[in-house]
């Protein structure tokens, strides 16, 4: 199972590293969640009022769902960074941390005396992994950067969506997603870069590259044939079969055919053997020229059958289908279950919460889901006092000065903001 006792130590293929995590919304706290799936210890610095992320999804009462999810597993800390008592604490992380993760606007920490040159005279082993909108160079650097623009700015935009509508965008931060894998994969190269070296690095990570390198198959179409992808909808540009099919009751199955010996299987699933030797449709280049064709005989198919009817009759035959589940779906289907993809976790407020299970699953070092995310600064007095040897009366002058808040009051602040 991947959730464990909420009081147990991290445990992980990345247990005994400690990051610091300064991220906002959703690129760095997601990179920085990956890492606390899988044992880090993971720091999370919060202003009083909260991560925005707190404040810009489904909520019950005042708790944001979403934040429980994208916390959990981390130590929650609420400091000011433009204090120089907030200021400090940073540096006092950083010299007993392996890792910070950022994404500020570029300039912002350095403006805090927090750049990488200032925290790399503390911790030479630091590695600082930097998110930003368009890098820390370049004519757009200096420009406030949130994912879905980065989408647009990258291209990939443009072909989200339906041929004949405005460009669309799915209904979560795609972008944000993309670049926290990519902050988490490139923060692992600069760990192992260190094991071998015992040098720290920083990292610049741009979400319009990141959303940009998604576009890689049409980088070299432009380049030598000046080809420019449209939107197509549900279909897949240059693969057929490869699309969504409405059933006879109203429902859409997705079907995948576009392999030689998988069209073969499908259309012998259909009762239609002929059109494998058709030579409209016999190889995978002839199909892509006579896309609208064969996906209008597939699409007569499934007309005359229930859904139930067309999963049973191709998945039999090893054809891959499958209707378009919805979240409801997904929490009833038997393979999520038996891959513990949707995980009953202790959470201080709610009792307990189901989040999404861990990604990837590894054999001998799996990661745990050991608590939801809780409240701001719940664990600043205990980060203060239990790792960086501040005493109570430290805790109380700071908090009295604005620079941390504890609890009970960053709650209040968070409240204030509701």
């Amino acid at each position: 199972m991947s959730s464990t006792d909420p009081k147990s130590p991290p445990s992980g293929p990345l247990a005994g590293l400690r990051v610091i995590e300064l991220g906002t919304t959703i690129a760095g706290p997601f990179c920085a969640r990956l890492m606390a799936d899988f044992g880090a210890e993971v720091i999370k610095v919060e202003p009083a009022t909260g991560d925005p992320v707190r404040a810009s999804s489904k909520r019950i009462h005042t708790k944001s769902l979403y934040a429980a999810s994208l916390m959990r597993n981390k130590s929650l800390i609420a400091l000011n960074l433009k204090s120089p008592g907030g200021q400090k604490i940073i540096k006092d992380l950083v010299a007993k941390s392996d890792i910070l993760i950022e994404n500020f606007k570029p300039g912002a920490l350095e403006g805090w005396g927090l750049g990488y040159e200032d925290l790399e005279k503390i911790n030479p082993g630091l590695i600082m992994t930097r998110i930003s909108g368009y890098g820390l160079t370049g004519p757009y650097s200096e420009r406030r950067g949130y994912g879905v623009i980065s989408e647009a700015v990258s291209g990939l935009r443009s072909v989200i969506g339906e041929p004949d509508r405005p460009p669309a965008r799915v209904t979560l931060a795609l972008t944000d997603y993309i670049t926290g894998l990519y902050g988490a994969f490139s923060t692992m190269m600069a760990m192992v870069h260190k094991l071998r070296t015992g040098k720290g690095q920083y990292i610049d990570l741009a979400l319009c590259e990141a959303a940009f390198s998604f576009m890689e198959p049409y980088v070299p179409a432009y380049d030598k044939l000046q080809f420019i992808p449209q939107r197509s909808g549900a279909k897949l540009i240059d693969s057929a079969v490869n699309n969504l099919f409405a059933s006879k009751d109203g429902e859409y199955v997705h079907i995948q055919g576009s392999q030689d010996t998988g069209f073969a299987r499908l259309v012998k699933a259909m009762g239609m053997p002929e059109l494998a030797e058709d030579e409209r449709f016999q190889r995978r280049v002839n199909r892509a020229k006579n896309q609208d064709t064969i996906d209008d005989i597939i699409q007569n198919w499934t007309s005359q059958y229930a859904t139930d009817e067309i999963i049973e009759t191709l998945g039999s035959k090893d054809i891959p289908v499958s209707r378009v589940n919805t979240i409801a779906d997904v929490f009833g289907d038997p393979q999520f279950k038996a891959r513990d993809m949707i995980v009953d976790t202790p959470d201080d407020e709610l009792g307990s919460v189901k989040l999404a299970g861990i990604v990837p699953k590894l054999s001998l070092t799996p990661g745990a889901i050991r608590h939801a995310g809780g409240r701001v600064g719940k664990d600043t007095r205990d980060v203060l006092e239990n790792l960086l040897g501040y005493n109570s009366a430290d805790v109380d002058k700071l908090e009295a000065d604005g620079a941390v808040f504890c609890d009970d009051k960053a709650a209040q602040a968070v409240l204030n903001q509701a």
